[in-house]
């Protein structure tokens, strides 16, 4: 199954608990998932199936909503080749 990249933003809202721990929920989830991944400082990107990656991504919304956020915003950028992998070294890599 080919590799495509998945930047997912959860941008939680509560009006009684502290953003960054339920975005930690969410980065709790994608960890454990065991794809691999990077935590930047708007977004994280994943690396694997698409099919993986999106349960992945809807995993993390639910575990922010049951942490106690009111709402999320949820903002997913994807980039999926026609014929080919793709992965985060590509992009990155020479900047190491």
């Amino acid at each position: 199954m080919k590799s495509i990249n998945l930047g997912l933003q959860i941008v939680p809202k509560s009006e009684k608990l502290d953003t960054y721990s339920l975005v930690d929920k969410a980065i709790e989830v994608i960890q454990a998932s065991g794809v691999k991944y990077e935590v930047n400082p708007f977004e994280t990107v994943m690396e694997g199936p698409e099919d993986k990656l999106m349960a992945i991504a809807k995993k993390a919304q639910d575990a922010v909503l049951d942490a106690g956020a009111d709402e999320v915003l949820v903002y997913y950028r994807m980039q999926i080749r026609k014929n080919g992998d793709v992965t985060m070294g590509e992009k990155t890599d020479k900047h190491r």
